[in-house]
């Protein structure tokens, strides 16, 4: 029997991956469940009046939650976006995120100047400002420009052509410091990216690097301030040590870092 169990399960779970290499995701199916419910829904709103012009069946929604208050850009894109609200910088630069999360919070109470190797279109809001660069590379007029800059989810992608970028296998390395360039004494650097309890690189997708890496990094050009981190699950842990990390696949850390 267990043989047998063992067998089927091994059977499902190919079945799953191949449809999966495909783009096709099987759990969705579950979702079928609650087509009685939605017909139930579908006759009694018809029964009081109502006029439908569309078929347009969502399933299984009213079985989630409100919405997500979990995962990496939940988390760090608020409590970076809270930091630089209590800081008040004179002039904030951010390098390569998430411009529907972070940037967007950061602008709704004062102006960010974002910089990305894409382009992209005139948002419409006054308080963003955009400039197209490749900060692999940096200008002589961009040196110690700012007292606060932030990088969230970006460097892990430098140098692997994903986004248009040149390939390099030290783009991170060398995005890294061009940031540590670009800050005035003292300034301020709020970066994060993949940590896991080992490092490996997906090409061309991201790097996942080991949490303490960057203190190697940053020997003579940051101290350390704070360090926050996101683990497996999605959960956010504040101001902790890196003895407090548990194993990690595929985590973020959240770094504040002051330029020496």
């Amino acid at each position: 029997m267990n043989n047998s169990y063992l067998v089927i399960k091994k059977f499902i779970i190919k079945i799953i991956s191949i449809m999966s290499f495909f783009g096709i995701n099987i759990l969705k199916f579950l979702s079928l469940k609650y087509f009685f419910k939605y017909l139930i829904d579908f006759f009694k709103f018809k029964k009081e009046g109502g006029k439908i012009t569309h078929f347009y069946p969502i399933l299984d929604d009213y079985k989630e939650q409100a919405g997500s208050a979990k995962g990496h850009y939940f988390h760090q894109d608020l409590l970076v976006a809270t930091f630089i609200h209590n800081s008040k910088p004179k002039r904030h630069i951010d390098i390569g995120s998430r411009i529907d999360g972070f940037v967007a919070h950061v602008a709704c109470f004062q102006e960010i100047e974002v910089f990305d190797i894409r382009p992209l279109k005139n948002t419409g809001h006054l308080r963003i400002k955009f400039i197209q660069g490749n900060l692999m590379l940096l200008n002589e007029n961009l040196i110690e420009i700012c007292d606060s800059l932030s990088s969230l989810h970006a460097l892990e992608h430098f140098g692997l052509g994903r986004y248009g970028d040149p390939i390099d296998p030290l783009g991170h390395l060398k995005g890294f410091k061009n940031m540590h360039r670009m800050l005035r004494s003292k300034g301020v650097l709020y970066i994060s990216f993949p940590i896991a309890s080992k490092s490996k690189v997906y090409f061309n997708a991201h790097r996942v690097f080991h949490p303490t890496e960057i203190i190697e990094w940053s020997k003579g050009l940051f101290e350390l301030v704070r360090f926050d981190f996101i683990d497996d699950k999605g959960d956010l842990h504040k101001e902790k040590s890196f003895n407090d990390l548990p194993f990690l696949d595929y985590g973020c850390g959240i770094y504040t870092l002051r330029k020496l």
